[in-house]
This record gives structure tokens, C-alpha cells and sequence, in this order.
């Protein structure tokens, strides 16, 4: 038998939630199945992803083939780092991940986040007055421009007072 970890899908019409399942590939994508390894809500902000990382290890050594989906889910609870161990590159979308390893893990990198403020504030700081001084640069380039064309349009108002006959 094959088995495949996938997404069966769950909830209310145009409200979808999803459970990560261990299934027999040839079964159909809402039916029967082997075991619940997690679920996934893609409609929380961040996205909510609750994944039993022992059992999905567990399913991923005896021959289970995620799909591409699940993978991607099993990337950021960190069960697919653990499995292939390779490191995932970091990803710009937040999501919300439940384990019990994560609760703990959650708590300890709250104290170097300062640190990492620190460092990002020294870059902005070095950047605004370059662009100050290019965006004045730019100013004082469009003033002249600006009283030429006034002038030019003085002299244009005089010609025509001057061929009507008014002075």
C-alpha cells in the first residue's frame, strides 16, 4: 500500500480548513484514512499549523510521500528539516505553528530579539541622509526652471498687451 501524507479537506463552504492525513494514495482526497497527523487553517492570520511532528517523522521514514503542499507545512513545523536534515531557507510568510518542541522554542528567542532591532536601526539611520541631500539636489535643479518659465510667460503676456494696443 502507498501511503501519502496530504490535506483532507474540512469546514463550512468557501471556509476551508484542512487536516494533514496519512491515507492510502489510491483512496479518494476526503476519504478514508490511516491516521491524522495535524491540521492547517489557511484563513487565520497568521495561518495556523498544528502538526504532531513525531507521528509525521514516523509516516516520512516508513516510505509516506508528502505532497507538495504538505511538505511545505512540514518545512515550517521543522519535522521535514528533521527528517531529510537539510536546513530550509527562512521564509518571509509568518505562520503560526503548534507543537509542544515549538512552545518551549518560542519562548527562548524573545530574548535575542533586541539585539536584532539594534542591528536593523544602524542601516536605516546611514541611508535617510543620502536621500535627503539627492532629494534637495533635485529641488534646487527644478527652481530655475520654474522662474524661467514665469518669465517667459511675463514676456508672452507683454507681446500680446503690446500688439492689442494696451499698455
Amino acid at each position: 500500500m502507498a501511503v501519502k501524507l496530504r490535506l483532507m479537506r474540512m469546514g463550512k463552504k468557501k471556509q476551508p480548513t484542512y487536516r494533514v492525513v496519512a491515507a492510502d494514495s489510491r483512496k479518494a482526497r476526503n476519504g478514508r484514512f490511516i491516521e491524522i497527523v495535524g491540521t492547517y487553517n489557511p484563513r487565520q492570520e497568521p495561518s495556523l499549523i498544528e502538526i504532531d511532528n513525531e507521528r509525521a517523522l514516523h509516516w516520512l521514514r516508513h516510505g509516506a510521500q508528502p505532497s507538495e503542499r504538505v511538505q511545505k507545512l512540514l518545512v515550517i513545523s521543522g519535522a521535514w528539516e528533521e527528517f531529510t536534515g537539510v536546513a530550509a531557507p527562512a521564509t518571509s510568510a509568518p505562520a503560526k505553528v503548534t507543537t509542544a518542541a515549538s512552545a518551549e522554542a518560542m519562548d527562548a528567542p524573545a530574548a535575542d530579539a533586541p539585539a536584532a532591532d539594534a542591528s536593523t536601526e544602524e542601516p536605516d539611520a546611514a541611508s535617510e541622509p543620502g536621500e535627503d541631500s539627492e532629494a534637495a539636489s533635485v529641488d534646487e535643479e527644478s527652481e530655475p526652471q520654474a522662474e524661467a518659465d514665469e518669465a517667459g510667460g511675463d514676456a508672452e503676456d507683454d507681446a500680446e498687451k503690446a500688439e492689442g494696443g494696451e499698455s
